[in-house]
């Protein structure tokens, strides 16, 4: 699956401004990066008596809203998580940067300001933006120092992941071992290298559905 970073916090801790940071080094090195918003406001795109909302009240799974510059997918879900977002925004991006969703499991990155407690309870903690030093065991950044954070990120998710293969089933990730990940991008890979007007292969979507509901 995609390689995925939560940036957690309090409320009005930085979360917005170090995701945005990251996001603009990390571009700037090359790289296609996707950010999730954790919100529990209501947008204005999907409120009562808009179109978009009539189709969802309807019974619409997935909504699209287009304009001339911008498409915005409104999935209705009463329990969204990463793991169900991944699957509706491809494979082509070298990382996700999501913004929130500290009970997901997912690798996290903590942002911390002086004089205030850290979360309690954050599984899969990898290091802590503060202003402040701490007596903590995980790793720390000095919270302005984005560059550094970003260097991890590409360290330890970005690169080891260039190459990947995605499957989900069921709207489920499954985890492949190096063996099926291996064969089935030399199967899949070869198969539809010998298509006619098929050229260099740079990524493959695929999309099987068996036909039951």
């Amino acid at each position: 699956m995609l390689p995925v970073i939560a940036i957690v916090g309090y409320s009005k801790s930085g979360k917005t401004t170090l995701v945005e940071k990251l996001v603009r080094d990390l571009t700037g090195r090359g790289y296609r990066i996707a950010t999730i918003k954790d919100s529990h406001r209501q947008p204005v795109f999907d409120s009562r008596d808009k179109d978009s909302w009539r189709h969802i009240q309807a019974g619409s799974m997935l909504t699209a809203l287009c304009t001339h510059d911008q498409v915005v997918c409104i999935h209705p879900n009463q329990q969204t998580t990463i793991g169900r977002i991944l699957p509706l925004m491809g494979n082509d991006f070298d990382l996700v940067i999501a913004e929130g969703f500290k009970e997901d499991e997912v690798p996290k990155i903590e942002v911390h300001r002086c004089g205030r407690p850290l979360l309690k309870g954050i599984k899969r903690l990898v290091a802590v933006a503060t202003d402040e030093p701490l007596e903590q065991k995980v790793r720390q950044f000095d919270i302005n120092d984005a560059r550094s954070i970003a260097d991890l990120l590409e360290r330890g998710y970005i690169a080891p992941n260039r190459e990947r293969i995605a499957l989900y089933i069921n709207a489920k990730p499954v985890v492949l071992k190096a063996f099926p990940r291996g064969m089935i991008k030399s199967v899949v890979t070869n198969m539809l290298s010998s298509l006619k007007g098929v050229k260099a292969i740079k990524n493959i979507q695929l999309l099987i559905r068996t036909g039951s509901r």
